[in-house]
């Protein structure tokens, strides 16, 4: 009787008690109800009846993330092991060998060793292709092979691995590592600091802190922020990074959504460290969430001159909820605005265009906003610096170059048939960007735009109507065409691949501390800015 009550009548109260306190639900309830239990049903009959031998955690996994992937890219669940890698990326701290590695179906292979840590100690290099860790061939491995490198600090573990065509071994003992949010700081001339922010985690504003303690105390009466390529992270680590620069009580980012209790207002808590040093930040197309909350809240207030490139437009705030076997899941729960008002994301996940795909606000429908000092600024997504410095190349040729790691692999090949290049005075040619061109065709990159998959099945059509007799030459005649318009747009944009293959190549030499040196002598980005802090009028005249 006792076991009935528990199962007929509290079990359901309980869950209803669950279900009614939470706002949403409340609304909702009966609609909530009645889905859960048909997906339950079919759940059920699924699994009990389904002709062939089912999976029910693969099936649930796909069911989950098929039904997140219907909102937007970053409310997603998340498995145990995402739920460590989080944790490793907002700490910064975790146990291992030390270096950025890349999971594929039969080998690890190294992305980039971090100066001074097991991996690097151990003579590893990027391009090293991991095959065997102690007595385990990668390949053969179910899960994911990069929890093979995972263990205890002090612990050792054997690694087989490929380089230039050769098989070698070492031993590597693993550590605890620290990833730094301020992986570099420097002095670019005897007057101007440059601090790079590499991401929002909690050691972020204390090392920011430090850096331009340290900085000021070399002489340092100006500084560049570079946030380029910083992807954000944690909230509040963004609002001190802005405390170092404005007053106590100062407005920094609002957020906005329809569950009241996540509508708040995020000011500065602490004194300043300066008000007054003039600085400049420095953004890209990669700069995203809390990134775009520094640089769209100095701008607003016109504490810094933005310079780079408009910034990627992530505005929307996430925030994980813990599920059950530890488990969670991480839900969009309300959107970011600088203090002027503007809106920081870029695209609209909630009305789609005709094929899915998210819409970006047009230039027409852009809104008009203020700074402090009544400068006019837009929304419509990102940061738009105050100083258009080139343009980020995002285009549909140079997302498949990137993906298709071609310019990992030839900075890889690079490094090894010129064993003794300067790198102090190092510079890309024309040769080198034909000999890159000649690899990709070696390695028969190729890739579809939506011109040809729109073509293709207008030809299939016409196959399958038997029209494709009168339209045959013409349609090879345009997918020739479309061959020769991709090569063109891989000249087209040259300099954008030539400095990626420049950063790949640099840090093969140099370590990540290394590239960001050759920075401070040969990007554009930090040319700029060093010569707007060094005229006072000329950095006043961005900021009236």
């Amino acid at each position: 009787m006792k076991r009935l009550l528990k199962t007929k009548i509290l079990i359901p109260i309980a869950l209803c008690a669950v279900f009614l306190s939470t706002t949403a639900f409340k609304n909702d309830f009966f609609e909530i109800a009645k889905q859960i239990e048909i997906f339950t049903t079919l759940f059920k009959e699924l699994n009990m009846n389904y002709v062939d031998e089912t999976n029910p955690g693969d099936l649930m996994d796909t069911a989950i993330k098929s039904m997140l992937d219907d909102l937007d890219p970053y409310t997603r669940f998340m498995n145990e092991q995402d739920v460590e890698a989080a944790r490793i990326n907002n700490t910064g701290d975790y146990t291992g060998i030390g270096a950025k590695v890349m999971t594929k179906k039969d080998k690890l292979v190294i992305i980039e060793p971090y100066k001074d840590y097991p991996a690097d100690k151990a003579g590893l290099k990027a391009g090293d292709e991991i095959i065997k860790v102690g007595d385990v061939m990668v390949s053969d491995y179910k899960d994911d092979a990069g929890n093979l490198l995972k263990g205890p600090s002090g612990s050792s573990i054997n690694v087989t691995f490929t380089r230039n065509n050769e098989t070698k071994s070492a031993t590597i003992q693993r550590a605890e590592v620290d990833i730094k949010a301020v992986p570099h700081f420097s002095m670019v001339n005897e007057h101007t600091g440059y601090i790079v922010l590499s991401k929002f985690n909690s050691k972020a504003s204390a090392e920011t802190n430090y850096a331009l303690r340290d900085l000021k105390a070399q002489g340092a009466t100006r500084i560049i922020l570079d946030l380029r390529g910083n992807p954000g992270g944690l909230l509040n680590e963004a609002v001190n990074v802005v405390n170092l620069f404005v007053p106590k009580g100062q407005l920094v980012v609002t957020t906005k959504s329809k569950v009241k209790k996540y509508n708040r207002q995020y000011f500065t808590q602490k004194e300043p460290l300066d008000t007054e040093i003039p600085l400049v930040v420095l953004i890209d197309g990669s700069s995203a969430s809390a990134s775009e909350i520094v640089s769209g809240t100095l701008q607003d207030l016109d504490r810094a001159v933005i310079v780079g490139s408009r910034s990627f437009g992530k505005g929307l705030v996430q925030r994980p909820k813990r599920l059950t076997y530890g488990t969670q899941v991480k839900i969009t729960i309300s959107r970011y605005y600088t203090p002027s008002g503007r809106c920081i994301q870029s695209l609209d996940y909630w009305n789609r265009n005709d094929k899915g795909e998210a819409v970006r606000v047009k230039q027409e429908n852009y809104n008009e906003f203020k700074t402090k000092n009544g400068r006019k600024v837009f929304d419509g997504g990102g940061i738009f610096p105050d100083v258009t410095f080139g343009k980020t190349k995002n285009s549909t040729i140079t997302k498949a170059i990137i993906q298709s790691n071609l310019i990992f692999d030839f900075a890889t090949d690079y490094y090894y048939k010129h064993p003794d290049q300067d790198i102090v005075n190092f510079k890309l040619t024309d040769i080198d960007f034909n000999d890159f061109k000649t690899y990709m065709e070696k390695n028969n990159f190729s890739f579809t735009t939506d011109t040809e998959k729109a073509l293709f099945k207008a030809y299939d059509t016409s196959v399958k109507e038997n029209l494709n007799d009168d339209i045959e030459s013409d349609y090879n005649a345009l997918i020739s065409g479309l061959k020769a318009s991709k090569n063109k747009a891989i000249d087209a944009h040259r300099d954008f691949i030539l400095k990626m293959l420049t950063e790949d190549i640099v840090k093969r030499y140099t370590y990540r501390e290394g590239l960001y040196d050759y920075y401070k002598t040969h990007d554009e980005y930090i040319k700029k800015s060093t010569q707007i802090l060094g005229n006072t009028m000329t950095y006043m005249d961005y900021l009236r």
